[in-house]
């Protein structure tokens, strides 16, 4: 009986001390979005503590009937970049498409959308065409070359088709980390403007992924690496 307790106690101890172990690893690196900040994070991911499980509330319409829900085929599709390490290159391309291999944060999205079919490079300049006064992002002249590789443009987009969602991020709390579904759409425009999609990948807290392109190349990032306020959350109307 003795020996049991012991066996317990022992238990309990090394459950709290991965729990203390863990707060205070986040604590001391959570504040930058550098190459130690991950590899601590993975180091973290691999303590045992039990997982959070946050309901797959994301959309289970297949249009494109793959047998794959399309916001899972945009996720997909999307962590290609992230994969292929999808070198960071900011340059203007005549037809407006870079080549495989490099891009910037708003080539993860137009790719990502290729997954079901989507252009989002068509549907961004039908609607410059036809709305240009609501893309400040233009200045009145259109450049289908680089108008639907802009932050701004996408954001403007994206805000007039999509659902729009809460822009609030709260750490351990599973009624708003539900809000945050696979194939949804992140935007940041203060301090630096970037766009990436909501991954179907979470963490033992229940934080997801965002895949993204940001120097040196695409990756997958805890949302909570990003520090900067969320400007906008856009779900697809699948």
């Amino acid at each position: 009986m003795k020996k049991i307790k012991v066996i317990v106690m022992l238990v309990i101890l090394i459950f709290i001390c991965s729990i203390v172990t863990k707060a205070v690893l986040k604590f001391q690196y959570n504040k930058s979005n550098s190459e130690l900040n991950r590899k601590v994070e993975e180091i973290i991911d691999k303590l045992p503590i039990k997982k959070v499980d946050v309901p797959d509330e994301s959309s289970k319409v297949d249009k494109n009937q793959n047998g794959v829900a399309d916001p899972i085929d945009i996720v997909n599709s999307a962590r290609k970049e992230a994969e292929q390490e999808t070198v960071y290159k900011d340059a203007y391309y005549v037809g407006g498409y870079p080549p495989d291999g490099e891009g910037v944060c708003t080539d993860v999205i137009w790719r990502g959308f290729k997954g079901i079919n989507v252009s989002i490079k068509d549907l961004i300049d039908k609607d410059i065409k036809e709305n240009m006064a609501q893309y400040k992002g233009v200045n009145g002249k259109t450049d289908p070359n680089i108008d639907f590789r802009r932050v701004l443009n996408q954001d403007v987009f994206f805000k007039k088709n999509c659902i729009n969602l809460t822009t609030e991020f709260k750490e351990g709390d599973i009624n708003n980390l539900k809000e945050w579904q696979p194939g949804d759409i992140i935007v940041f425009i203060e301090g630096y403007e970037h766009i990436g999609i909501i991954s179907d990948k979470r963490d033992e807290d229940g934080i997801p992924y965002v895949i993204h392109n940001s120097h040196p190349h695409a990756s997958e990032a805890k949302l909570s690496w990003f520090h900067n306020p969320i400007h906008g959350h856009y779900r697809w109307k699948y």
